[in-house]
């Protein structure tokens, strides 16, 4: 079943600030909503941003003038990433988005979150690969990361405009192709395993935090019942100590009269 938001900001492919639109539940739940780019449409969110419209836009342009001027120092950047691989330019591994946004930083002097890099999937061959970098919702650039073994390759690589791979140098062995092969194929299986293992681990981290709450809230609610209890006693201790001096006062009372009659 579809969840239904409300965009604070322009969403790719979704919609503008302002509009509702329905999203799957885990798109809402894992990225718009702790990501403060929506909020559930509930008749008070609505109306809380019906509110506040007029200072969310004036936020967001800001964002945008800032995100523009960013990018005009970060627009056609190049990169250099080492990274070892075999000789048909095949990775030992992959270039992430997070790897990316380290380079980016370390180059420009800049603060780009891993968010930012508008990766599908990690690299896995050396070259030269332009990579989008959302600084905005409405500012997108594009940088190219050059990806080689050596820095001389890096170098030569930017100089040919492409990969510096197998075909550029003496062909290889048919058991040196091989060994590649080999080689390529365990690293794709320990990045995948270790994949597995982040994703285990998260689900297990995720699982933890749900019982930590469940159990604080069950405590909570064992403090609150216990409170209301005692509250409980003590007004009916209350109650009756006030039945006893009304009646103790009632007995009195005929007693009194008595002696001044006397």
């Amino acid at each position: 079943m579809a969840t239904q938001v409300i965009l604070l900001e322009r969403i790719e492919k979704l919609g503008a600030m302002g509009d509702i639109v329905d999203v799957k539940p885990g798109f809402a739940r894992n990225y718009l909503l702790p990501q403060k780019k929506a909020l559930r449409a509930s008749k008070d969110n609505i109306a809380y941003f019906e509110s506040q419209k007029a200072t969310l836009e004036k936020v967001n342009n800001e964002k945008k003038a800032d995100a523009e001027k960013r990018g005009k120092a970060l627009d056609g950047l190049k990169v250099i990433m080492i990274r070892q691989a075999g000789e048909t330019g095949q990775l030992y591994g992959s270039v992430t988005g997070r790897d990316i946004a380290d380079a980016i930083n370390e180059v420009a002097k800049d603060k780009i979150e891993r968010n930012m890099v508008v990766l599908n999937q990690n690299i896995k061959t050396i070259g030269l690969i332009p990579v989008e970098v959302a600084l905005h919702a409405e500012v997108k650039v594009t940088i190219t990361v050059n990806i080689a073994r050596t820095d001389d390759e890096a170098v030569k690589q930017e100089k040919t405009g492409k990969a510096l791979i197998a075909d550029d140098f003496d062909a290889p062995s048919a058991q040196e192709a091989a060994n590649d092969s080999s080689e390529e194929m365990k690293a794709d299986l320990m990045e995948e395993d270790a994949l597995e293992a982040e994703k285990a681990a998260n689900a297990e981290a995720a699982e933890k935090d749900a019982e930590e709450a469940a159990k604080s809230e069950a405590k909570s609610a064992a403090r609150a019942e216990k409170k209301a209890a005692a509250e409980a006693e003590a007004a009916a201790e209350a109650e009756e100590a006030e039945e006893a001096s009304d009646a103790e006062t009632a007995e009195e009372a005929p007693e009194a009269q008595e002696e001044t009659k006397a």
